[in-house]
């Protein structure tokens, strides 16, 4: 399979000389730095304003998106590719702008392209064995008894703004996962020095209460944990493609690891392979072989959602208070309509506007006998009745275009949104 490659960063760099070790080739590459791992070393580099090659097809199957540097320049080059119909495995977040991920979103509902997001870790066995306990505790019947709080602690080196809620843009996807799309968002702290004790509560939709929070490290590592009625779960995730995953767990009675469904022994787990077979598996149209109960590898709407929930941390902590988050499905027919919402707003303030004028101007004419003034207000309700009746019939518009296909969609169709 032939890779092509446009800018990199720690996620893409992996995958590459993941799909290099495997056989594949990479070619060509755009925008790359010139001190690459020795993996890479023999990449055909061509000049980045040249990427327009990536939109031929016999040139490369696929393209691997690095967000290192990410500029408005890349945002478009993107855009032209999912128009293309191109494959793209992108770095995740690519952009925090909720604006750019939705825009990406609804191109790919009229494009054959398909984009994955370098979101690996929710397929990961101990986050489905996570999850399985969550769902267990959540009906009752949880070795652990009922669920108290789920708590995320994010260690990093750097934590000003944009670190911040890029890691929490990639945390909240495993939030996604074990407790669905939260119904509140409370941020505390921001500011210019708040950001590196950031402070974030979410609440799901089975009012499970969820915290995340920022703290120094020497290296990016995330730890879990799982407070339940009887006793603790913690998960220590180290760093992408460095270590293993270790789960420890403290009760009041006896549990045993096979009771929780962890297994007794850590876990090596390799992102860099599971996104790569991912992309291998959608390039030849194959899907993976998974039960109605295993959790689903992350596609573009799944990096939308994190990405909206990242941007609305900002606006929770301005406003000093917790953000209503409610679900809708972004679209077309939903932009049209909340279009049409703003303009029949809009009219009817033009409208009151037009007969206060109107008024005003009938009663000058008349007193000064100015004719022209009197028949140029006399035509305003005609104006009015007008401009209704074409926004009515821009109503039937929907109904005129043609109607789209059904493709295949995750379930996860939903969107957080303040109200």
């Amino acid at each position: 399979m032939k890779i092509g490659l446009l800018g990199c960063d720690e996620q893409i760099l992996a995958i590459a000389t993941a799909a290099v070790e495997a056989g594949h080739t990479l070619s060509p590459a755009y925008d790359v730095p010139s001190d690459l791992p020795p993996a890479l070393s023999g990449i055909d580099r061509q000049p980045r304003e040249q990427w327009q090659g990536l939109l031929e097809e016999d040139l490369c199957d696929a393209v691997l998106v690095g967000v290192e540097g990410w500029t408005e320049q890349r945002a478009e080059q993107v855009r032209t590719l999912v128009q293309a119909g191109r494959l793209l495995l992108i770095g995740h977040p690519a952009s925090l702008s909720m604006l750019w991920a939705y825009e990406l979103d609804m191109i790919l509902a009229d494009s054959t392209a398909k984009v994955i997001p370098a979101l690996a870790a929710r397929q990961h066995p101990i986050i489905q064995s996570l999850k399985t306990l969550i769902e267990q505790s959540l009906a009752g019947n949880g070795p652990l008894g009922s669920i108290e709080s789920l708590q995320f602690e994010r260690r990093q080196p750097t934590r000003d703004e944009d670190s911040v809620l890029a890691s929490f843009a990639r945390d909240a996807d495993i939030i996604r996962v074990l407790v669905g799309d939260p119904s509140r968002l409370m941020a505390l702290g921001g500011g210019d020095s708040g950001w590196a004790t950031l402070a974030v509560g979410l609440s799901g939709p089975d009012q499970v209460s969820v915290r995340w929070h920022v703290a120094k490290g020497n290296t990016s590592e995330l730890s879990i944990r799982l407070l339940c009625e009887h006793g603790r779960v913690c998960i220590d995730i180290p760093p992408e493609d460095r270590g293993t995953w270790k789960v420890t767990h403290q009760s009041d009675t006896e549990v045993t690891d096979s009771l929780l469904n962890f297994s007794s022994e850590t876990t090596d787990f390799q992102p860099a392979d599971v996104l790569l077979a991912h992309l291998l598996q959608t390039a030849g149209g194959k899907n993976e072989n998974t039960s109605e109960k295993s959790i689903p590898p992350a596609m573009w709407p799944d990096a939308a959602r994190t990405i909206e929930l990242a941007e609305t941390i900002p606006r929770s902590v301005k406003r000093g208070r917790g953000i209503d988050l409610h679900q809708e499905e972004f679209s077309e027919l939903g932009t049209f309509r909340g279009t049409m919402a703003s303009l029949g707003c809009g009219i009817i303030m033009v409208g009151l506007f037009v007969v206060f004028i109107a008024t005003l101007v009938g009663g000058v004419a008349r007193a000064a006998r100015w004719e022209f003034g009197e028949r140029l207000a006399s035509i305003w309700p005609y104006v009015i009745l007008a401009t209704l009746l074409l926004f009515l019939v821009l109503q039937f518009l929907p109904f005129l275009l043609p109607k789209k296909t059904e493709k295949n969609v995750t379930s996860d169709s939903s969107s957080p949104h303040d109200s």
